[in-house]
Formats: structure tokens, sequence, C-alpha cells
């Protein structure tokens, strides 16, 4: 049997809270614009909602991504985080959720709910603008 140990290393100044799709679209624009492929990214919060942490949880194709609750929330988990905001960039520029966009949403709100993480927002980055869940009352 292994042994297996989880040491977290913080580095670097922290950040100031996010207090609008505004402020995380900011801070993950140049990540996640401009791509030729899906990017499937958690942002990880503290009790203020300062980011702790990004997780790039899923690359998929040009339309979508595949992403599970179990890997959203590992690295979530690992970081104590106290919340999180998904997000993910549309190639096409569209930033109109998809059914299946909605329905991850959703699976992941409930998991989040389940261990103790609030899913905040859920945003969708496209050419040059986006689209919050939270704002648009889905979340």
């Amino acid at each position: 049997m292994q042994t297996v140990r989880v040491i977290l290393v913080r580095e670097g100044t922290p950040d100031p809270p996010v207090t609008t799709p505004d402020e995380v679209v900011d801070l993950l624009r140049e990540r996640l614009q401009d791509l030729d492929r899906e990017h499937f990214v958690v942002l990880h919060l503290d009790a203020r909602h300062a980011p702790t942490g990004l997780d790039t949880v899923s690359i998929g194709t040009l339309s979508a991504s595949l992403a599970h609750p179990r890997e959203a929330f590992k690295a979530a988990i690992l970081s104590s985080a106290a919340a999180v905001i998904l997000a993910h960039n549309h190639p096409s520029g569209d930033v109109t959720p998809s059914k299946d966009d909605a329905d991850l949403t959703r699976r992941m709100v409930e998991a989040g709910r389940i261990i103790g993480i609030e899913v905040i927002d859920h945003i969708i980055i496209g050419d040059g603008h986006h689209l919050s869940f939270r704002e648009r009352g889905l979340i």
C-alpha cells in the first residue's frame, strides 16, 4: 500500500475579492479568449471571495468540453476553497449557453451544495463579451 501526502503551497500575493462577473472576466479573459478549443476552468475563492487558485479541468473540442464534478471540485477541496466560479470559453465567440452548459451548471451547483463549496457563478467568455449564469438568473 502506498502512502499519499498532499501539501498545499501558496505562492504570490493574495488577490482582492471578486464581486462582479466583469472582475472575473478581467482575471480570465487572457487565458480563455482566442483559444481554438473549449477550456473549462474553476476559479477557487476563499471565504471573502478572493481568488486563491485556478484549475483547468478540461480542454475539449471546438464546440464541447467534458467536465465532471469529481474533477471540478478535486483541486477546490484540496485548496480548502469556500466557493468557486466556473468558467469556459466558446471559440465561436457566441456566448449563448447550450443545453449541455445548463445541464453541467445544474450538476456542479448540486455537487457543490452536497460537499459544502458554493458555486457562485458560471461564466462563458466569447469574442469580446461574456455571459454570467448568475446575472441571467440561471443559478
